[in-house]
């Protein structure tokens, strides 16, 4: 896995599509474009990565990979609504951490709400569980609640 030294994000400006207008459950190439100009769009203001919402402006995931947070020792995920991949890596550590007696909540979030987390993490293909060390101008340390989903996966990886 990649090292976890964490990434920035910020909120993009550009949103993702309804079901009815492009295949958003799936790996798709009509979802790309609109990932990479939101990823270049929250590189040239200065961070790795942003959080991308859904039409009326609940969180669906990062550009490019799905997200959690957490608050007061629970973690808290976008719900699956449609407008985002329910990745395999997501569904995995999810799965992983309620196995571990971790209570994870699939719900409707705002980027008000990640503002206010303890802490923030992603998972995907590529990266597998890695931290957010800053949100906006506000610098977040990896968490316990990370650690663990982090953890977790390496072993469930390594088994």
């Amino acid at each position: 896995m990649k090292t976890p030294d964490g990434f920035s994000v910020t909120l993009s400006p550009f949103k993702r599509p309804l079901p009815e207008t492009a295949p958003v459950d799936a790996k798709a190439g009509c979802l790309y474009p609109n990932n990479a100009r939101a990823m270049m769009e929250a590189r040239s203001r200065g961070f790795d990565n942003c959080i991308v919402c859904d039409a009326v402006g609940n969180v669906a995931e990062l550009a490019n990979s799905n997200v959690f947070m957490a608050k007061d020792g629970v973690v808290l995920t976008p719900i699956p609504n449609g407008t985002f991949l329910n990745g395999i890596t997501r569904q995995r550590t999810i799965k992983l951490m309620r196995a571990a007696g971790i209570e994870v909540i699939e719900t409707v979030l705002t980027y008000k709400d990640f503002e206010q987390a303890d802490e923030i993490f992603a998972s995907g293909n590529a990266s597998k569980v890695v931290t957010v060390n800053r949100i906006g101008e506000r610098s977040l340390q990896p968490g316990p609640l990370f650690r663990k989903a982090r953890e977790l996966y390496w072993e469930f990886a390594h088994s």
